[in-house]
């Protein structure tokens, strides 16, 4: 029996490592305190963006972590937590989580791993309040715009002023 039980941890760790390795960014986070509805609306959040949590056992997610190389992970894995998986975009567990955390103070963010990097609770933050890649190739194209179309006032009115003459 003890040789089966083993077996099927074993399993759990190479599937978790597997899937640590496949994420785009792995964002550990304290459940504590939040009710069945709110976690509910937490995962349905995130499936929204791409991204899936689940609740392991933390001794599991150590040994996951170490053969992922993500040994900084071991230490902020204490308590009831949670991991949330983003499968394409970068930060997008990270922004679900922060802003769902801004209305349900009993979410509390704690370490993660973003494109391969290890991140703390401040850098996770940071990614956090990063606008979408939406917003921001929406704020370039504004600026570039606004170039091209200062340029172009400048070029007729030059023209005119040429034409005058």
């Amino acid at each position: 029996m003890n040789e089966l039980i083993l077996q099927q941890k074993q399993n759990e760790v190479s599937a978790l490592t597997a899937k640590i390795n496949e994420s785009a960014s792995v964002v550990v986070v304290d459940y504590l305190g939040l009710t069945v509805s709110q976690v509910t609306d937490l995962r349905r959040r995130l499936r929204a963006e791409g991204c899936e949590m689940k609740v392991i056992k933390n001794n599991i997610v150590r040994r996951a972590a170490k053969e992922a190389g993500y040994e900084e992970l071991v230490d902020s894995l204490t308590g009831p937590n949670a991991i949330a998986f983003s499968n394409e975009d970068s930060i997008a567990a990270a922004k679900v989580l922060y802003d769902f955390a801004k209305d349900n103070k009993m979410l509390d963010l704690k370490v993660g791993v973003i494109d391969g990097n290890y991140v703390s609770n401040e850098e996770l933050m940071v990614y956090a309040t990063i606008p979408s890649r939406e917003t921001l190739l929406t704020m370039l194209a504004a600026g570039m715009m606004g170039t091209v179309k200062d340029l172009a006032i400048s070029l007729h009115l030059y023209t005119e002023e040429d034409s005058e003459e």
